[in-house]
């Protein structure tokens, strides 16, 4: 029997049993699924186990033939090698998923995360910048984090060479959080792996990537935006003007939280970036006292929600029924209305002019076919 959509005016709640969580993963997996169509997914349909079962069927629609979820086969081989690793897998919702992180519109559904849950519920600060970086840039960020951690913040990094492997250093003792690129059990550089390990008493090591996967190119940009994510304010420490780390600073501008830099001297290319992010309006870092009184008492809390679960709150919509043809006319009818710049969900309905009900799942079939993309901010632009 196919599943229905999913009508009910409640919230969804994250997985409550084995099963469900073997669901949500598979679901996550499962070709073409995105975070955002996975969150659609779940509201359209009300359950990870019934939108796996209607994939098959929304692929066709589409013109995907022959589409088949991932496998469970898969799912319990990645589970089998999360437990073997003591890594565990945080759902949004769950008390141990960071607050500020379940705030931003493509949130990780699930996070793999080696080491100290807790440590996800403290309050953070990331602190990023350039891999090759300056004697007196190193300096800096060791003073900073050290600094940060002595006065009860988690400094959040990427693991990378130069600030972000000084950064962990001066804060592992007291609590430190990178995240990776790639599966959480795969330490680049090779170099950091000593330290990776001294992080896991008091911090901890978090991917959104399958447990095993390497780092590839495309990741480290969908890994930046969950380090600002994490956190009330990112710090730049060293970055050129082109850099991975002015790519997170404008994550966290995107996310509506603070950026701040240290300046550098005009001269040193490894420092434009900062001295450019100043110009434009971030706040100028002298020492951790700057970071501090910006963030005020404005300090991210701990989820306090019964039995562990936070509802998720997803758009409701429902799905009414409407012949191939029709849908294969407003697919067209949407794309026609699309290029490769970015408009907005909202100014794409009013130009449509059909009702939500009718262009919500239809732009959920688009994605899953690989012919719209969906942005930050709930933008939309044609592959």
């Amino acid at each position: 029997m196919s599943a229905q959509p999913h009508s009910s005016t409640h919230p969804l709640l994250p997985p409550t049993t084995e099963d469900m969580r073997a669901d949500w993963l598979r679901l996550l997996r499962s070709r073409r699924v995105g975070i955002a169509t996975f969150y659609r997914l779940l509201s359209e349909y009300g359950s990870a186990c019934a939108a796996l079962e209607a994939l098959p069927k929304i692929a066709s629609n589409a013109g995907l033939s022959k589409y088949t979820p991932c496998s469970l086969e898969q799912i319990k081989r990645e589970l089998r090698a999360g437990a073997q690793i003591g890594a565990k897998l945080v759902c949004r919702g769950e008390y141990s998923y960071p607050s500020l992180l379940a705030e931003i519109p493509d949130a990780p559904p699930m996070l793999w995360v080696r080491g100290n849950l807790s440590a996800l519920t403290r309050p953070t600060v990331a602190l990023v910048g350039a891999r090759n970086a300056s004697s007196l840039g190193t300096r800096m960020a060791r003073a900073l984090a050290n600094e940060l951690s002595e006065a009860g913040y988690v400094v959040v990094s990427g693991l990378a060479r130069g600030i972000d492997t000084c950064a962990h250093l001066a804060a592992a003792k007291n609590g430190s959080i990178a995240v990776l690129a790639g599966g959480v059990d795969v330490i680049y550089p090779n170099e950091n792996l000593n330290l990776a390990s001294s992080m896991l008493d008091e911090g901890a090591l978090l991917s959104e990537q399958p447990i095993g996967m390497a780092p590839i190119a495309r990741h480290f940009p969908m890994r930046n935006r969950i380090i600002s994510g994490l956190c009330s304010a990112t710090v730049i420490v060293e970055a050129a003007g082109k850099s991975g780390s002015l790519i997170t600073a404008r994550g966290a501008l995107d996310q509506g939280r603070d950026v701040l830099a240290v300046p550098g001297h005009p001269f040193d290319a490894r420092a434009s970036g900062c001295n450019m992010l100043i110009r434009d309006g971030a706040s100028l870092v002298r020492n951790a006292q700057d970071i501090i009184s910006i963030l005020g008492d404005n300090r991210p809390s701990p989820q306090v929600v019964e039995d562990e679960q936070m509802p998720l709150r997803l758009a409701e919509s429902t799905k009414p029924k409407r012949s191939l043809f029709e849908t294969s006319k407003l697919h067209q009818r949407i794309l026609d209305q699309l290029g490769p710049s970015p408009i907005a969900e909202d100014q794409l309905l009013r130009d449509i002019g059909a009702h939500t009900s009718k262009v919500i799942p239809a732009l959920t079939n688009l994605e899953m076919d690989g012919q719209i993309k969906r942005g930050p901010g709930g933008m939309i632009s044609r592959i």
